[in-house]
């Protein structure tokens, strides 16, 4: 898979590369099983071999990074609340929702700072910080900053690693099956707690 990929891109000009690499960072935050990060490792890869430079990889992927960010973030922001808490949709639970907005109100942009460093959970936090319409201005500022770190990382990882590539995409999706693991344990942790309580509530 690697190898093909590599071959894919590299045969494109340095424009068409950049332009690429841009556009998987963006798809992966409105498209999740896009593989976005391994994409960008590749670019690494590139970078090594010098068909690309390193700073205007960086700045394009965490632009793209940003701009699918704020994509979700802006249809976050969009959703009529009271569609939600009218009770028209029962398979919604209102109090989870109430509970996860504040929840974001008091740790979202903690969360945003991290969310590069949360795959799987990606699209969710952006969905949610702007559900709970955090700070636009912030946002896109701490967004940044997450996708820079991130993408720099990666990015060298593919530099250092060159050919072998494919031992950093075995790392990278071990780690994000941990965290997809964590997040989901967390995740019914809570459900489940919120429908115990709701339970003894109609008691």
């Amino acid at each position: 898979m690697f190898e093909t990929i590599l071959n894919e891109i590299s045969s494109f000009p340095p424009v068409w590369i950049y332009v690429t690499l841009f556009l998987f960072a963006f798809v992966e935050n409105v498209f999740p099983p896009s593989p976005s990060d391994f994409v960008v490792v590749v670019g690494g890869s590139l970078i090594a071999t010098g068909s690309i430079n390193f700073i205007p990889t960086l700045i394009l992927t965490t632009l793209g990074t940003v701009i699918g960010f704020m994509v979700l973030f802006y249809l976050g922001s969009t959703v009529d609340k009271r569609v939600i808490h009218s009770g028209k949709y029962r398979f919604i639970p209102i109090d989870a929702i109430n509970k996860v907005e504040i929840w974001f109100k008091k740790y979202g942009y903690g969360i945003i700072l991290a969310n590069r460093f949360m795959p799987g959970t990606r699209a969710v936090i952006s969905f949610f910080a702007g559900l709970s319409h955090l700070e636009v201005k912030k946002t896109i500022i701490l967004a940044t900053i997450s996708a820079f770190a991130w993408n720099a990382l990666i990015l060298y990882l593919g530099y250092i690693f060159g050919d072998n590539v494919e031992l950093v995409d075995h790392y990278l999706t071990t780690y994000t099956n941990i965290v997809i693991g964590i997040t989901v344990v967390i995740a019914l942790f809570f459900i489940t707690r919120f429908y115990l309580r709701r339970k003894k509530s109609k008691v």
